[in-house]
């Protein structure tokens, strides 16, 4: 499968829902469209804050978010953080999340970065099996608290 990565834009919002609405993400609950324009115009004044789209033949077929974050650690070099990667169902374990990954490890390096990072729920064993195929490894805990 041919894919292409690239930003996403405004008119991808229906099909970025779609792929949240998963079981192992948001259970069908996402934002309502009209919120969720609101949301992707704010988050795009966000400096290095992107939200990507994989496309195979006008279909979108996956998506991310990636942030590059700026340090006053490790001499100001800055960090990356991955978030709300997902595929559609039917093309999971064909290679467009190791193409998404890698596309995300690319532009960190671009940036200088000294890491990248993500989190994935305990539950996920077939998620962290995935990113540590990819060479993630387990570092650290994630800690999570309701304000």
């Amino acid at each position: 499968m041919d894919i292409q990565i690239r930003r996403a834009e405004e008119g991808d919002l229906p099909q970025i829902l779609n792929l949240y609405a998963q079981p192992d993400m948001d259970n069908g609950k996402v934002l309502p469209l009209d919120t969720a324009r609101k949301l992707f115009n704010k988050l795009k004044k966000y400096p290095e804050y992107t939200i990507f789209v994989a496309t195979s033949k006008g279909e979108t077929v996956g998506t991310f978010s990636l942030l590059i974050m700026d340090n006053l650690v490790h001499g100001g070099t800055p960090s990356g953080i991955v978030e709300a990667v997902a595929v559609v169902p039917k093309y999971h374990g064909i290679g467009i999340g190791k193409k998404m990954m890698g596309f995300a490890m690319d532009r960190c390096r671009e940036f200088g970065c000294y890491k990248l990072i993500l989190s994935t729920n305990l539950r996920r064993d077939k998620a962290h099996r995935f990113y540590e195929s990819l060479g993630f490894e387990r570092h650290g805990y994630s800690f999570l608290i309701s304000p």
